[in-house]
C-alpha cells in the first residue's frame, strides 16, 4: 500500500486505531479483529474529518474504510443528516446500508436510510421522515427527494463516493457536483475507487482539499485463486453449446454468465432455461424487487446460472460462485477483472471462461491478458470436438 506516495507494510488491528466500545463489539460480533489495508491507511484521515482519495480493488473492505468513521463521528441526539454515502447502483447501496446498520448494532439512537430508484419514493419519504443520520443514496433518486424538499443534506459533514469511477462513467457527475454543492459545512468528502479516473479527479481538484491519497495494490498473495480460460470458436454459433458442455460436465453449482448488453442477457437467459439450466437474468431495466427476489434464489441455491450485464459486477454481495462465464468479451478491462473477481473469493478456488468467437474479441482478450498480466490459458476444439490446451510463445 501506497500512502501520499510512500510504501507502507504494516499491519493494522482495530483495537489499536482508539474506537469507541459500541463499534468494537460489533466488529468483534462479525469476527472482526485485524483492519485491511485500505481500512488502516484511511480510517486515521476520516477520523481527523481529513479528504481523502483512496484506489483500491473490489473486495479489499473499503464499506468500513469510510463506514467506521463515518459512525464514530455520528451524534445520535441530532436528527439532522450527517454523513452521506453516494453509490452508483442499488445492488451496492442496499449492501453499504447492511454493513453500515451492522456497523450501528450497538449504537442505540443511529439511524440509516438507503435510498434508490425502483421503489416507491412514498415509501423511502416515511423512512426520512423517521430523522435518518446516515443516508446512503443513489444520484438520482436523492436528487427526487432534494427537489420534492424531503431531505436536508446542510447539516451533513462527510460525504463518500463509492465506486466513484463508476458513478462518473455512468453519467450522474452534474447530479454529484449539485449534491456536493448543496452541502456547505461538509468536513470532509472521502473518492473510493478501484480505478482514478479524469472524472474522479476532476471532483478531487474542486471539492477537497490537500487529500490524502492511499493506493492499494492487488499483490500476489491477495489474489484470488482463479483459473482463467479464454476459448476460441469458430462462430458465435458455438457459445451456447460450449457454455452448456462447461456447466454440464464441469459440476458448477452455482455460476455468474456476464453479457454486454441487456438484450443478450435475456437471450441468453432463456436460451439456457430451454436447455433445463435453472437461469434467470438481471440488469437494470428488470424491476428492482424481481432483481431482489432473483439474487436472493441465487444465493439460496435455487438458480445454476445467473445472467447478467455488468450492473452485477460491482458491488453485489453473492460468494460461493463456482465459475464465471463471459459469454461476450467485456468491452474494458476493468470490467474483465470485476466480473471474475465474482469467483474465487473467500479464498476458495474459482475458475473463469471467456468465449471469443470473432477476431475481434480475440484481439480484444489478447489486451485484456497484455495490459493486465494475467495468466489465461488458451483452449481450442480439436478435430475430434475436444476442447484442448493451446500452447502459446511466451
Amino acid at each position: 500500500m501506497e500512502i501520499n506516495g510512500t510504501e507502507v507494510q504494516e499491519v493494522y488491528y482495530y483495537r489499536d486505531m482508539g474506537l469507541s466500545e459500541a463499534t468494537m463489539k460489533a466488529l468483534d460480533k462479525k469476527g472482526f479483529t485485524q483492519a485491511t489495508p485500505i481500512q488502516g491507511g484511511a480510517i486515521p484521515y476520516f477520523m481527523e474529518w481529513k479528504d481523502v482519495v483512496a484506489k483500491a480493488p473490489t473486495g479489499t473492505g473499503k464499506t468500513f474504510a469510510f463506514g467506521i468513521p463515518m459512525v464514530e463521528h455520528i451524534d445520535p441526539g441530532s436528527d439532522a443528516v450527517q454523513g452521506l454515502v453516494l453509490a452508483p447502483t442499488r445492488e451496492l447501496a442496499i449492501q453499504i446500508r447492511d454493513e453500515l446498520r451492522d456497523l450501528c448494532a450497538f449504537r442505540e439512537g443511529v439511524r440509516t436510510v438507503c435510498l434508490y430508484g425502483g421503489q416507491p419514493i412514498d415509501k423511502q419519504i416515511t423512512q426520512l421522515k423517521a430523522k435518518p443520520q446516515i443516508v446512503v443514496a443513489t444520484p438520482g433518486r436523492l436528487m427526487d427527494h432534494m427537489k420534492r424538499r424531503t431531505v436536508r443534506l446542510d447539516k451533513v459533514q462527510t460525504v463518500v463516493l463509492d465506486e466513484a469511477d463508476r458513478m462518473l462513467d455512468m453519467g450522474f457527475i452534474q447530479d454529484v457536483t449539485r449534491i456536493l454543492d448543496k452541502m456547505p459545512h461538509r468536513r470532509n468528502l472521502g473518492l473510493f475507487s478501484a480505478t482514478i479516473s479524469r472524472e474522479v479527479m476532476d471532483i478531487s481538484w474542486v471539492y477537497q482539499r490537500d487529500p490524502a491519497e492511499i493506493t492499494v495494490r492487488p499483490v500476489e498473495e491477495n489474489r484470488p485463486d482463479i483459473q482463467q480460460y479464454a476459448i476460441e470458436l469458430m462462430g458465435r454459433e458455438q457459445k451456447l453449446d460450449t457454455m452448456a458442455a462447461l456447466l454440464t460436465h464441469g459440476g458448477y453449482e452455482r455460476a455468474i454468465a456476464f453479457c454486454n448488453t441487456k438484450n443478450m442477457t435475456d437471450r441468453l437467459a432463456g436460451l439456457l432455461k430451454m436447455r433445463g439450466f435453472p437461469c434467470e437474468a438481471i440488469h437494470g431495466d428488470i424491476p428492482q424487487k424481481e432483481r431482489e427476489r432473483t439474487l436472493k434464489r441465487f444465493k439460496e441455491g435455487k438458480l445454476q446460472v445467473l445472467v447478467a450485464t455488468d450492473v452485477a459486477a460491482r458491488g453485489l454481495d453473492i460468494d460461493d460462485v463456482d465459475a464465471v462465464f463471459n459469454y461476450d468479451v467485456p468491452d474494458e478491462q476493468e470490467y474483465y477483472i470485476h466480473r471474475i473477481g465474482r469467483t474465487g473469493r473467500a479464498k476458495k478456488h474459482g475458475v473463469s471462461y471467456t468465449l471469443m468467437a470473432s477476431v475481434t474479441e480475440s484481439v480484444k482478450m489478447r489486451d485484456i491478458a497484455r495490459n493486465t498480466r494475467m495468466e489465461i490459458q488458451l483452449l481450442k476444439y480439436d478435430k475430434d470436438g475436444c476442447l484442448m490446451l493451446v500452447e502459446q510463445e511466451s
